[in-house]
């Protein structure tokens, strides 16, 4: 199969494509666990907030503490790994008992995430983020105390 020109141009943007999509399901993941823990920017059905020291309340803190290392990059792999089980529990926990099929049991995002978040914990965080910075510092580091 031939690749056009375009094709191949394009391409060439996957790691910035990897970063974009590290920070918004980062991003849309710390949404969801301020929703949970402030009622922001709109809490859970009926206005409530989850409850210390509820599973949904850990799940809470695990979303905004995690989506937010998401979104910079820092930490990246085993914090998506954590989050990919935190998902997978979810969805077995309280969606896959109302029905087989993720549409109709409201699973859809869990599994989405979770696969999502198992990705970047193979993947890591991209060229845009701490995770990259702390690496080519302690690399520049390393060569430079090599090279004394």
């Amino acid at each position: 199969m031939t690749t056009t020109p375009l094709a191949r141009r394009w391409t060439t943007f996957g790691p910035q494509f990897l970063c974009l999509l590290r920070v918004v399901a980062g991003a849309m993941f710390l949404l969801a666990g301020t929703s949970k823990l402030f009622a922001f920017p709109v809490g859970m059905p009926g206005g409530a907030t989850a409850l210390f020291p509820s599973q949904i309340w850990i799940g809470a803190v695990l979303e905004v503490i995690g989506g937010g290392l998401i979104v910079v990059g820092l930490f990246t792999r085993p914090t998506a790994f954590v989050l990919s089980g935190e998902m997978a529990v979810a969805y077995f926990q309280f969606h896959a008992p109302q029905g087989f099929w993720p549409t109709v049991n409201g699973g859809v995002p869990a599994v989405l995430y979770c696969f999502l978040f198992l990705y970047l914990s193979a993947a890591g965080a991209g060229a845009w983020s701490l995770d990259a910075l702390w690496r080519r510092k302690s690399v520049t580091a390393t060569d430079f105390a090599e090279n004394r």
